[in-house]
Protein backbone atom coordinates (compact mmCIF):
# COMPACT_ATOMS: atom_id res chain seq x y z
CA UNK A 1 0.00 0.00 0.00
CA UNK A 2 1.62 3.31 -1.03
CA UNK A 3 2.38 5.87 1.63
CA UNK A 4 -0.23 8.62 1.83
CA UNK A 5 1.13 12.15 2.02
CA UNK A 6 -0.66 14.69 4.18
CA UNK A 7 -1.62 18.02 2.56
CA UNK A 8 1.34 19.89 4.11
CA UNK A 9 3.79 17.39 2.63
CA UNK A 10 2.16 17.74 -0.78
CA UNK A 11 2.51 21.52 -0.61
CA UNK A 12 6.15 21.16 0.48
CA UNK A 13 6.88 19.13 -2.66
CA UNK A 14 5.54 21.89 -4.91
CA UNK A 15 6.45 25.11 -3.11
CA UNK A 16 9.71 26.19 -1.51
CA UNK A 17 9.26 29.52 0.29
CA UNK A 18 12.30 31.62 1.11
CA UNK A 19 13.53 32.19 4.64
CA UNK A 20 12.50 35.84 4.24
CA UNK A 21 8.93 34.77 3.40
CA UNK A 22 8.74 32.64 6.54
CA UNK A 23 10.00 35.59 8.60
CA UNK A 24 7.40 37.91 7.09
CA UNK A 25 4.65 35.36 7.70
CA UNK A 26 5.73 35.12 11.34
CA UNK A 27 5.75 38.93 11.65
CA UNK A 28 2.24 39.04 10.16
CA UNK A 29 0.97 36.90 13.05
CA UNK A 30 2.48 39.40 15.51
CA UNK A 31 0.72 42.27 13.75
CA UNK A 32 -2.59 40.40 13.73
CA UNK A 33 -2.28 39.57 17.43
CA UNK A 34 -1.84 43.29 18.16
CA UNK A 35 -4.87 44.10 15.99
CA UNK A 36 -6.95 41.55 17.90
CA UNK A 37 -6.01 43.26 21.19
CA UNK A 38 -6.86 46.71 19.86
CA UNK A 39 -10.16 45.69 18.25
CA UNK A 40 -11.10 43.79 21.40
CA UNK A 41 -10.53 47.02 23.29
CA UNK A 42 -12.71 48.85 20.76
CA UNK A 43 -15.53 46.39 21.46
CA UNK A 44 -15.32 47.22 25.14
CA UNK A 45 -14.90 50.98 24.74
CA UNK A 46 -17.87 51.28 22.36
CA UNK A 47 -20.06 49.32 24.82
CA UNK A 48 -20.41 46.54 22.26
CA UNK A 49 -19.39 43.64 24.50
CA UNK A 50 -22.93 42.26 24.39
CA UNK A 51 -23.62 43.55 20.88
CA UNK A 52 -24.19 39.88 20.06
CA UNK A 53 -26.34 38.52 22.84
CA UNK A 54 -25.16 34.92 22.65
CA UNK A 55 -22.45 32.63 21.27
CA UNK A 56 -21.58 31.04 18.84
CA UNK A 57 -24.51 32.70 17.08
CA UNK A 58 -25.00 36.45 17.31
CA UNK A 59 -28.62 36.03 18.45
CA UNK A 60 -30.58 32.88 19.28
CA UNK A 61 -32.19 33.11 15.83
CA UNK A 62 -29.38 34.54 13.69
CA UNK A 63 -25.72 33.75 13.06
CA UNK A 64 -25.09 37.37 12.00
CA UNK A 65 -26.22 40.66 13.56
CA UNK A 66 -29.61 42.06 12.59
CA UNK A 67 -30.45 45.65 11.66
CA UNK A 68 -32.19 46.11 15.00
CA UNK A 69 -28.91 45.50 16.85
CA UNK A 70 -27.33 48.62 15.36
CA UNK A 71 -23.65 49.47 15.32
CA UNK A 72 -22.88 47.56 18.52
CA UNK A 73 -23.86 44.26 16.93
CA UNK A 74 -21.70 45.00 13.89
CA UNK A 75 -18.67 45.88 16.04
CA UNK A 76 -18.93 42.76 18.17
CA UNK A 77 -19.55 40.49 15.16
CA UNK A 78 -16.71 42.16 13.23
CA UNK A 79 -14.32 41.38 16.07
CA UNK A 80 -15.43 37.75 15.98
CA UNK A 81 -14.78 37.60 12.24
CA UNK A 82 -11.23 38.92 12.75
CA UNK A 83 -10.49 35.64 14.52
CA UNK A 84 -10.83 33.89 11.16
CA UNK A 85 -8.46 36.39 9.57
CA UNK A 86 -5.95 35.74 12.34
CA UNK A 87 -6.30 31.99 11.80
CA UNK A 88 -5.67 32.50 8.09
CA UNK A 89 -2.36 34.26 8.80
CA UNK A 90 -1.39 31.58 11.31
CA UNK A 91 -2.26 28.93 8.75
CA UNK A 92 -0.12 30.67 6.15
CA UNK A 93 2.82 30.64 8.54
CA UNK A 94 2.35 26.94 9.37
CA UNK A 95 2.21 26.03 5.69
CA UNK A 96 5.27 28.17 4.86
CA UNK A 97 7.27 26.80 7.79
CA UNK A 98 6.37 23.21 6.82
CA UNK A 99 7.14 23.74 3.14
CA UNK A 100 10.48 25.41 3.83
CA UNK A 101 13.47 23.07 3.49
CA UNK A 102 15.06 22.03 5.70
CA UNK A 103 11.93 21.44 7.76
CA UNK A 104 12.19 23.05 11.20
CA UNK A 105 9.80 21.26 13.52
CA UNK A 106 10.28 23.95 16.19
CA UNK A 107 8.64 26.54 13.92
CA UNK A 108 5.63 24.42 12.98
CA UNK A 109 5.08 23.53 16.63
CA UNK A 110 5.02 27.22 17.54
CA UNK A 111 2.58 27.86 14.70
CA UNK A 112 0.23 25.16 15.93
CA UNK A 113 0.64 26.55 19.45
CA UNK A 114 -0.69 29.88 18.16
CA UNK A 115 -3.64 28.14 16.52
CA UNK A 116 -4.72 26.28 19.64
CA UNK A 117 -4.42 29.41 21.79
CA UNK A 118 -6.71 31.21 19.35
CA UNK A 119 -9.22 28.35 19.43
CA UNK A 120 -9.18 28.25 23.22
CA UNK A 121 -9.55 32.00 23.50
CA UNK A 122 -12.46 31.99 21.04
CA UNK A 123 -14.32 29.54 23.27
CA UNK A 124 -13.35 31.62 26.31
CA UNK A 125 -14.74 34.72 24.60
CA UNK A 126 -18.02 32.88 24.08
CA UNK A 127 -18.12 32.08 27.80
CA UNK A 128 -17.50 35.78 28.52
CA UNK A 129 -20.59 36.70 26.47
CA UNK A 130 -22.74 33.93 27.99
CA UNK A 131 -21.84 35.11 31.52
CA UNK A 132 -22.74 38.72 30.77
CA UNK A 133 -19.17 40.09 30.66
CA UNK A 134 -17.99 38.73 33.99
CA UNK A 135 -15.00 41.02 34.71
CA UNK A 136 -12.72 38.22 35.89
CA UNK A 137 -13.38 36.23 32.72
CA UNK A 138 -12.88 39.37 30.62
CA UNK A 139 -9.48 39.91 32.29
CA UNK A 140 -8.53 36.29 31.58
CA UNK A 141 -9.65 36.76 27.96
CA UNK A 142 -7.17 39.62 27.59
CA UNK A 143 -4.38 37.67 29.27
CA UNK A 144 -4.94 34.75 26.88
CA UNK A 145 -4.55 37.19 24.00
CA UNK A 146 -1.31 38.38 25.60
CA UNK A 147 -0.17 34.74 25.74
CA UNK A 148 -0.90 34.51 22.01
CA UNK A 149 1.14 37.66 21.38
CA UNK A 150 4.00 36.14 23.39
CA UNK A 151 4.06 32.98 21.28
CA UNK A 152 3.84 35.06 18.09
CA UNK A 153 6.86 37.16 19.10
CA UNK A 154 8.83 34.03 20.01
CA UNK A 155 7.90 32.50 16.65
CA UNK A 156 9.04 35.64 14.83
CA UNK A 157 12.37 35.53 16.66
CA UNK A 158 12.84 31.82 16.00
CA UNK A 159 12.18 32.40 12.29
CA UNK A 160 15.15 34.81 12.24
CA UNK A 161 17.65 32.46 13.90
CA UNK A 162 18.92 28.92 13.71
CA UNK A 163 18.40 25.78 15.77
CA UNK A 164 21.74 25.60 17.53
CA UNK A 165 21.85 25.35 21.30
CA UNK A 166 21.32 28.85 22.73
CA UNK A 167 24.61 30.65 23.43
CA UNK A 168 24.42 33.34 26.10
CA UNK A 169 25.78 36.73 25.06
CA UNK A 170 25.93 38.14 28.59
CA UNK A 171 26.73 36.92 32.08
CA UNK A 172 24.07 35.22 34.18
CA UNK A 173 23.31 38.24 36.45
CA UNK A 174 22.47 40.31 33.35
CA UNK A 175 20.05 37.65 32.12
CA UNK A 176 18.49 37.45 35.57
CA UNK A 177 17.94 41.20 35.46
CA UNK A 178 16.21 40.80 32.09
CA UNK A 179 13.98 38.05 33.47
CA UNK A 180 13.11 40.32 36.40
CA UNK A 181 12.12 42.99 33.88
CA UNK A 182 9.87 40.48 32.09
CA UNK A 183 8.26 39.41 35.38
CA UNK A 184 7.62 43.01 36.45
CA UNK A 185 6.07 43.84 33.08
CA UNK A 186 3.86 40.75 33.28
CA UNK A 187 2.71 41.86 36.75
CA UNK A 188 2.06 45.34 35.36
CA UNK A 189 -0.15 43.79 32.66
CA UNK A 190 -2.12 41.71 35.15
CA UNK A 191 -2.69 44.72 37.40
CA UNK A 192 -3.78 46.66 34.32
CA UNK A 193 -6.58 44.14 33.76
CA UNK A 194 -7.69 44.71 37.36
CA UNK A 195 -7.75 48.47 36.75
CA UNK A 196 -9.92 47.91 33.68
CA UNK A 197 -12.18 45.46 35.50
CA UNK A 198 -12.79 47.92 38.32
CA UNK A 199 -13.01 50.99 36.09
CA UNK A 200 -15.92 52.67 34.33
CA UNK A 201 -15.59 50.99 30.90
CA UNK A 202 -17.65 47.86 31.56
CA UNK A 203 -18.06 46.96 27.89
CA UNK A 204 -21.83 47.35 27.72
CA UNK A 205 -24.32 50.21 28.15
CA UNK A 206 -26.30 48.25 30.76
CA UNK A 207 -25.16 47.65 34.32
CA UNK A 208 -22.41 45.04 34.32
CA UNK A 209 -20.72 43.53 37.37
CA UNK A 210 -17.35 45.12 38.17
CA UNK A 211 -14.36 43.89 40.19
CA UNK A 212 -14.98 45.16 43.75
CA UNK A 213 -11.74 47.11 44.16
CA UNK A 214 -11.10 50.77 44.89
CA UNK A 215 -10.33 52.06 41.42
CA UNK A 216 -8.06 54.86 42.67
CA UNK A 217 -5.98 52.50 44.79
CA UNK A 218 -5.55 49.82 42.13
CA UNK A 219 -4.65 52.55 39.62
CA UNK A 220 -1.95 53.81 42.00
CA UNK A 221 -0.57 50.27 42.29
CA UNK A 222 -0.50 50.11 38.50
CA UNK A 223 1.47 53.38 38.38
CA UNK A 224 3.90 52.07 41.02
CA UNK A 225 4.65 49.06 38.82
CA UNK A 226 5.17 51.37 35.86
CA UNK A 227 7.97 53.05 37.81
CA UNK A 228 9.42 49.63 38.68
CA UNK A 229 9.45 48.60 35.01
CA UNK A 230 11.00 51.91 33.95
CA UNK A 231 13.65 51.60 36.66
CA UNK A 232 14.50 48.03 35.65
CA UNK A 233 14.69 49.08 32.00
CA UNK A 234 17.13 51.89 32.76
CA UNK A 235 19.16 49.56 35.00
CA UNK A 236 19.28 46.97 32.22
CA UNK A 237 20.57 49.52 29.71
CA UNK A 238 23.33 50.77 32.01
CA UNK A 239 24.27 47.19 32.92
CA UNK A 240 24.56 46.21 29.26
CA UNK A 241 26.80 49.21 28.66
CA UNK A 242 28.93 48.39 31.69
CA UNK A 243 29.54 44.79 30.59
CA UNK A 244 30.15 45.88 26.96
CA UNK A 245 27.28 43.78 25.67
CA UNK A 246 26.62 43.58 21.91
CA UNK A 247 24.88 46.52 20.28
CA UNK A 248 21.66 44.63 19.51
CA UNK A 249 20.51 44.09 23.14
CA UNK A 250 21.29 47.71 24.01
CA UNK A 251 19.30 48.87 21.02
CA UNK A 252 16.35 46.71 22.11
CA UNK A 253 16.38 48.37 25.55
CA UNK A 254 16.35 51.83 23.96
CA UNK A 255 13.33 50.77 21.89
CA UNK A 256 11.66 49.64 25.11
CA UNK A 257 12.38 52.96 26.83
CA UNK A 258 10.85 54.80 23.88
CA UNK A 259 7.68 52.69 24.09
CA UNK A 260 7.50 53.21 27.85
CA UNK A 261 7.73 56.98 27.38
CA UNK A 262 4.90 56.91 24.84
CA UNK A 263 2.83 54.64 27.06
CA UNK A 264 3.40 56.96 30.00
CA UNK A 265 2.00 59.87 28.00
CA UNK A 266 -1.10 57.85 27.09
CA UNK A 267 -1.56 56.75 30.69
CA UNK A 268 -1.39 60.20 32.25
CA UNK A 269 -3.55 61.79 29.54
CA UNK A 270 -6.30 59.19 29.99
CA UNK A 271 -6.16 59.61 33.78
CA UNK A 272 -6.38 63.40 33.86
CA UNK A 273 -9.01 63.59 31.10
CA UNK A 274 -11.32 61.08 32.77
CA UNK A 275 -10.60 58.02 30.63
CA UNK A 276 -11.69 59.15 27.13
CA UNK A 277 -12.30 56.10 24.95
CA UNK A 278 -9.80 56.99 22.23
CA UNK A 279 -6.91 57.52 24.63
CA UNK A 280 -7.76 54.33 26.53
CA UNK A 281 -7.60 52.48 23.22
CA UNK A 282 -4.20 53.99 22.48
CA UNK A 283 -3.06 52.92 25.96
CA UNK A 284 -4.07 49.32 25.17
CA UNK A 285 -2.14 49.52 21.91
CA UNK A 286 0.87 50.86 23.81
CA UNK A 287 0.70 47.97 26.27
CA UNK A 288 1.16 45.50 23.40
CA UNK A 289 4.19 47.43 22.12
CA UNK A 290 5.77 47.46 25.59
CA UNK A 291 5.29 43.70 25.99
CA UNK A 292 6.78 43.04 22.55
CA UNK A 293 9.80 45.22 23.35
CA UNK A 294 10.37 43.53 26.70
CA UNK A 295 10.33 40.09 25.08
CA UNK A 296 12.74 41.29 22.39
CA UNK A 297 15.16 42.50 25.07
CA UNK A 298 15.18 39.05 26.67
CA UNK A 299 15.51 37.20 23.37
CA UNK A 300 18.38 39.43 22.25
CA UNK A 301 20.57 38.12 25.07
CA UNK A 302 21.22 34.77 23.38
CA UNK A 303 22.29 33.51 19.98
CA UNK A 304 21.17 30.37 18.15
CA UNK A 305 23.22 30.67 14.98
CA UNK A 306 22.10 31.45 11.43
CA UNK A 307 18.89 30.31 9.78
CA UNK A 308 19.38 26.88 8.14
CA UNK A 309 19.60 27.12 4.37
CA UNK A 310 18.39 24.70 1.71
CA UNK A 311 21.08 22.61 0.05
CA UNK A 312 20.58 24.31 -3.33
CA UNK A 313 20.14 27.81 -1.92
CA UNK A 314 22.80 30.45 -1.53
CA UNK A 315 22.94 31.92 1.93
CA UNK A 316 20.74 34.99 1.97
CA UNK A 317 21.38 37.94 4.26
CA UNK A 318 19.10 38.02 7.26
CA UNK A 319 16.87 41.01 7.86
CA UNK A 320 17.84 41.06 11.51
CA UNK A 321 21.52 41.26 12.33
CA UNK A 322 22.94 37.90 13.42
CA UNK A 323 24.08 38.06 17.00
CA UNK A 324 27.52 36.85 16.01
CA UNK A 325 27.98 39.95 13.89
CA UNK A 326 26.75 42.07 16.74
CA UNK A 327 29.37 40.57 19.01
CA UNK A 328 32.13 41.19 16.51
CA UNK A 329 31.07 44.77 15.82
CA UNK A 330 30.38 45.78 19.40
CA UNK A 331 32.44 48.90 20.17
CA UNK A 332 34.95 48.52 22.94
CA UNK A 333 34.80 50.95 25.82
Amino acid sequence: MPNTLNPLELIARRWQPSAAFVRRAALATVVMAVIIVVTGGAVRLTQSGLGCSTWPKCTPESLTPTAAMGINGLIEFGNRMLTYVLCAFIGLFIVAARARAPHRRSLTRLGWGQFWIVMGNAVWGGIVVLTGLNPYLVAAHFLLTTALLTVCVLTWQRAKEGDEEPRDLTARPVRQLAWLLVAATAALTVIGTAVTGAGPHAGDAHKVHRIPLDWQEITQLHVDFVYIVVGLSVATWFTLRAVKAPAAPRRRVLELLGCLALQGVFGYVQYFLGLPELVVGLHMFGSTLVWICVLRVLLALRDRGPVPQAADEAAEPEAAEPQQAAVASAPSR
